[in-house]
């Protein structure tokens, strides 16, 4: 046993039963359906202490996954706590952070430098824009769409060769077209987009078997967080490490898989059994984390879902207060209440802290209520998922510098700043340099060493770029005899930015601020680099300057969240995923918002829309608030909004109702004349004489089923005409299998699809 470690079993007794069965198992799939709030940090990591101390596994024949860098953080100290010394050797990251430390010591078998930048999504962008102008082709689609199908093929594993196969519409072929040509330029610029980070160790590991069979032996034990949220690369890439030895442990809840938007398969986490046979299946229900009123709700919600493993969640916390539902008037009327009810709640409850409070929603264009609201009264908060801080202008122009002296191959970074601060180089001067640069087949860096050479550029601007170009190439041998914070320094005081922003007035200090802030984070990574970094510069031509570049591409909104910060938080509700708060305010349940409209068009959407409020639910701890607007302004228009269907499962006797004075009034005339259309002796006709009249237009009437049978001919108003192959269900819950003459198969709930008889 290590000097200073735990003694043994002692992190057992801490474990309820179902916990300590999965902390005991040792060899073989393991599988981990670990329900919210049900410790699942604790067993994976009192798992990972136990294979080291129980079994004596050493730490560097282990591999962690999660799926944020905090989430890596956190299991990496909780092991160190229980162990009382570092796990050296061990792997703990992200799956991105993971496959860019492999990429970085093999990217030469697949024609990289271990030097290679990593792009961001706006980069990505940028460079499809390139190709696109490049090869004249797009209109009407958008670099940002194209780039959104290109991500989706990588995530699926679809290689631009088999991609073509299967374009036959006009935007598929646009995008067989981009596809290859895209993936030709990141390589000659030394660079990989963020997917290629998923993609690329799956080629490689399918390439190059000696790699392959070495990191099978290094990775004797494989465990994962998070799985219902795995891709189709991710999953390939845990097979092919994990097939041979089967000692893969995975922990996740299809219940709260809600990324499909972006590529997760939760068929991933359902189909694990079979994948992998003699499985060992264990429930987490236990909840440390609600009341039983949360939980009675969270369940009532999810039971609606047929796709799932099944489970039910139960606690022996308290019973809590009952859950509130707002009825407000709009979603100035929804921000102020949330607002007004939060003040409200500082002043009387044991709540004394605005970092108490979070308010989530479905989308992030629903913020500029709240944020106006909170301003108004004067409430700190905070945003999670608006401009992150290494998106910004000023530190993505920074970065670009970096980004170019760790790879004069960027053309992306040399574009953003060569002309930053201005150097008199011009539109016409960078596109003779681009045209030189091609037909020499050099980089765009290269091409400007020698820019004096090109005829169409004139004196002045190549006297500019060859002078840019030596100062780059300065930097550049520089670069690996200095610190990332002193190369930074001496960078930011040559160019001279911190003067020049702060010359831009108040904004422009504000930006002076965040340079001196980047400046303090490349302090920091120098400082404490990185357990898992620090291997990396033993690889020749790895040096610190791309690590850091390396981890602040990786950073994710929630990596930067605060949670001593005094304030309420803001924030859609996937990036509530692994958060809680003691009290959640879910706004918007509105139909068409929450769900949104276009989920009532399969039931895997509508499925994966409840899973979202299921987590919503689910990360409140001790009291639990949710919202509708009876109007809501969309478009720029206002439209009426019935409540969300998701609320109709709650139990009755958990709900607390609430009208806002402004829903109240709005209200009114509705309910005179429901309480007139009620009166028993009141007359057969429309209404009595003198009594005002209402306009009805807006009434939430319970809409009536079509009567549909197997082969009938029905009309939907996005799909066209369908005829109704299969029905499922009973009354409310009926769902149709139909076969569209443009679409193809859909499943549709009839109640939410609006279909016609034909």
């Amino acid at each position: 046993m290590k000097s200073g470690g735990l003694k043994r079993g002692d992190y057992l007794e801490s474990l309820n039963p179902a916990q300590r069965e999965a902390v005991e198992h040792f060899e073989g799939p393991l599988l981990i359906l670990a329900g919210a709030g049900s410790g699942k940090t604790r067993v994976l990591t009192c798992r990972i202490a136990h294979l080291i101390e129980r079994h004596g596994v050493e730490p560097n024949f282990i591999m962690a996954v999660t799926f944020t860098n905090k989430a890596a953080q956190e299991m990496r100290d909780r092991v160190r706590a229980l162990l009382g010394s570092e796990p050296a050797g061990m792997w703990i990251g992200t799956f991105h952070s993971v496959g860019a430390r492999i990429l970085r010591r093999h990217a030469a078998r697949l024609g990289f430098g271990p030097g290679f930048t990593i792009l961001d999504s706006d980069d990505s962008q940028r460079e499809v824009k390139r190709v696109m102008e490049r090869l004249k082709v797009g209109k009407p689609w958008k670099p940002k769409t194209v780039q959104a199908a290109l991500s989706a093929a990588k995530n699926q594993l679809v290689s631009p060769e088999e991609f073509t196969k299967t374009a036959f519409d006009p935007f598929a072929r646009v995008v067989a077209e981009v596809y290859p040509e895209y993936q030709s330029a990141l390589k000659s610029a030394n660079e990989l987009d963020f997917d290629d980070l998923l993609v690329k160790p799956v080629e490689l590991f399918t390439s190059h078997a000696d790699v392959l069979a070495a990191f099978r032996e290094r990775f004797a034990f494989i465990l994962v967080d998070e799985y219902q949220d795995t891709n189709r690369a991710q999953y390939r890439f845990l097979e092919l490490l994990a097939r041979e030895h089967g000692n893969l442990g995975v922990v996740g809840d299809d219940d709260q898989s809600i990324y499909g938007w972006r590529g997760a398969d939760i068929r991933n986490i359902l189909g694990f059994e079979t994948d992998f046979p003699n499985t060992r299946t264990i429930r987490l229900e236990r909840n440390y984390r609600s009341t039983k009123v949360i939980l009675r709700a969270a369940n009532s919600v999810i039971a609606e879902n047929k796709h799932r493993k099944g489970k039910t969640l139960y606690t022996e916390n308290d019973v809590g207060p009952m859950v509130t539902l707002a009825h407000t008037a709009d979603e100035v009327d929804e921000a102020e209440w949330i607002q007004e009810e939060i003040a409200k709640q500082l002043d009387g409850s044991s709540h004394t802290s605005l970092k108490d409070y979070v308010v989530l929603y479905r989308t992030n264009a629903q913020s500029r209520a709240f944020e106006e609201a909170f301003r108004r009264a004067d409430t700190p908060y905070r945003i999670i998922g608006g401009v992150r801080f290494y998106e910004r202008r000023e530190i993505k122009d920074v970065i670009a510098y970096l980004k170019l002296i760790s790879n004069p191959k960027d053309a992306s970074a040399l574009l953003r700043i060569v002309n930053y601060p201005r150097r008199g180089i011009g539109d016409a001067s960078l596109t003779a340099l681009l045209e030189g640069a091609n037909a020499a087949g050099s980089s765009l860096l290269e091409a400007a060493r020698r820019a004096s050479s090109f005829d169409r550029i004139p004196s002045s601007g190549a006297a500019a770029l060859e002078k840019f170009a030596m100062m780059i190439d300065r930097y550049r041998g520089l670069k690996p005899h200095l610190r990332v914070h002193e190369l930074l320094a001496q960078l930011i005081g040559e160019l001279k930015l911190v003067e020049m922003l702060r010359a831009e007035g108040h904004d422009g200090m504000d930006r002076a601020q965040n340079v001196e802030e980047l400046m303090a984070a490349a302090s920091e990574f120098g400082a404490e680099p990185a357990v898992e970094e620090e291997d990396l510069l033993e690889v020749e031509d790895v040096t610190e300057l791309d690590l850091f570049l390396q981890k602040i591409s990786l950073i994710a909104d929630v990596d930067n969240l605060d949670p001593e910060a005094d304030a309420v938080t803001l924030m859609t509700l996937h990036n509530a995923k692994g958060l809680e708060f003691p009290v959640v305010f879910i706004s918007g349940l509105e139909e068409g918002l929450f769900p949104l409209s276009r989920s009532h068009d399969s039931l895997e959407e509508l499925e994966e829309e409840r899973r979202l409020f299921y987590v919503g639910i689910t990360r409140a701890k001790e009291k639990l608030y949710l919202s509708h607007a009876k109007t809501r302004r969309r478009g720029g228009d206002w439209m009426v909004s019935s409540p969300s269907a998701f609320l109709l499962p709650l139990p009755s006797e958990l709900i607390v109702e609430h009208e806002t004075p402004r829903f109240a009034e709005r209200e009114m005339p509705r309910r005179r004349r429901r309480e007139w259309m009620d009166w028993p002796g009141r007359r057969q006709r429309d209404s009595l004489p003198g009594e005002l009249t209402y306009d009805f237009s807006d009434s939430q009437d319970t809409p009536t089923l079509p009567p549909l049978v197997e082969g009938a001919r029905v009309r939907h108003p996005r799909f066209g005409i369908g005829t109704v192959t299969e029905l499922d269900g009973d009354g409310w819950d009926v769902k149709a299998v139909v076969d569209f003459e443009s679409v193809g198969r859909k499943k549709l709930v009839v109640r939410y699809a609006n279909l016609d008889l034909a």
